[in-house]
């Protein structure tokens, strides 16, 4: 399956802070950056502004999943920020996070950056491997 062209957004969202990531080409995912939450009308507004900025089809959003397979808590907190921009008419599909995050530190590591600076953007690069592996998939 090919995917049509459209630029994508991607999200993992935690309680402070959100890593955001984008592909214009529907094929290679780059972390965009590390938004710093403030409440849940603002962080719907900024993201808003992104999807118009960047000209958003879709958006992917993380779902945070136990490794057994059951939905996490944080997945409840998640659908809320989701389903304020789902009412500005935005399309959100989930893709399952299981190990986006430890996947982004390892590479990180393997880059040498300081704890400091993995810190830094570790988020927006959990981001970029969920909208990577969303892409992978649906690239055949």
């Amino acid at each position: 399956m090919t995917v049509a062209m459209m630029n994508y957004l991607s999200l993992d969202i935690g309680d402070k802070r959100i890593g955001i990531a984008f592909s214009q080409s529907g094929i290679l995912a780059s972390g965009l950056e590390t938004y710093q939450r403030i409440n849940d009308q603002t962080d719907t507004d900024y993201i808003f502004s992104l999807v118009q900025k960047y000209k958003i089809g879709l958006i992917i959003a993380g779902l945070p999943i136990h490794l057994n397979g059951d939905p996490h808590l944080q997945a409840e907190k998640n659908e809320v920020l989701c389903q304020k921009l789902r009412e500005r008419g935005i399309e959100i599909e989930y893709w399952d996070e299981r190990f986006s995050s430890a996947i982004a530190e390892k590479a990180l590591l393997e880059a040498d950056l300081s704890r400091k600076k993995r810190k830094q953007v570790i988020d927006k690069m959990a981001a970029a491997v969920i909208l990577q592996s969303y892409l992978d998939y649906i690239n055949g």
